[in-house]
C-alpha cells in the first residue's frame, strides 16, 4: 500500500447510480480499494424512539456526523485502520457492531453529499458526480426501499417528496460544483 492512499469521492443523488460507479472501480482496482459510504455515518441516534428516528431527515447535512468520517478518513489516508460503524435502514439507526477497515491504495467516499464537507473535500483526490435524470432516480429509489428494505410504497413517496427532492436540490444538486468529473446518465442496470 502506498501512503497516502489516493481517495476518490463519489456524489450524487438518490438512486443516481454512486454505488454502482464505486463496485466499477473497485472491480477494476482489486483488492486494494476501500469503500466508505457515508450513509453509516449518520448519526447515532439510539437515545430517540422509532418514531423519532422516523421524522429525522436524513437527507439533510445535519443527518451525518462529519467529524467522526474526517477521522476516519484521514487515519485511513496515514495508513491506520479504523473502526467503522454500520447503519441499519430498517431500524433508522446504526448497529452496535462496527467493521474494521483496513487503508488500502484506494479509499471510495460515496454518498449523495460526499462532495458536501469542505474539509473532506480538501482530503479528496479526485472528486465524482453522478448525474441522472429525477424520473429515473425516484424508480429506483422505489426499488430499493420497497423490495430491498421492506418500505411501504406510499412512505417511499412521501419521503420522497417532503425531504428527498427537496434536500437533492438545496444541498445535494450544488455539490457537483465541486466535482472534477460529472458522469452523464449514468449507464447502470435500469431502474
Amino acid at each position: 500500500m502506498s501512503i497516502p492512499s489516493f481517495v476518490v469521492g463519489i456524489a450524487g443523488g438518490t438512486g443516481a447510480g454512486k454505488t454502482t460507479v464505486a463496485r466499477l472501480i473497485t472491480e477494476r482496482v482489486g483488492e486494494s480499494v476501500t469503500r466508505i459510504p457515508i450513509d453509516n455515518y449518520y448519526k447515532d441516534l439510539s437515545h430517540l424512539d422509532r418514531e423519532e428516528r422516523e421524522e429525522i431527515n436524513y437527507d439533510h447535512p445535519e443527518a451525518f456526523e462529519w467529524e467522526l468520517l474526517c477521522e476516519h478518513l484521514r487515519a485511513l489516508s496515514e495508513g491506520q485502520a479504523v473502526e467503522m460503524p454500520q447503519y441499519d435502514f430498517e431500524i433508522h439507526n446504526r448497529k452496535d457492531e462496527r467493521v474494521t477497515v483496513l487503508p488500502t491504495d484506494v479509499i471510495i467516499v460515496e454518498g449523495i453529499l460526499a462532495l458536501y464537507d469542505e474539509t473532506i473535500n480538501d482530503m479528496m483526490d479526485l472528486r465524482l458526480y453522478v448525474e441522472t435524470d429525477a424520473d429515473v432516480r425516484i424508480l429506483r429509489r422505489i426499488k430499493r426501499d420497497v423490495v430491498q428494505r421492506g418500505r411501504a410504497l406510499e412512505d417511499v413517496m412521501d419521503q420522497y417528496l417532503s425531504t428527498v427532492k427537496p434536500m437533492h436540490e438545496q444541498f445535494i444538486e450544488p455539490t457537483k460544483k465541486h466535482a472534477d468529473l460529472i458522469i452523464p446518465r449514468a449507464r447502470t442496470r435500469w431502474p
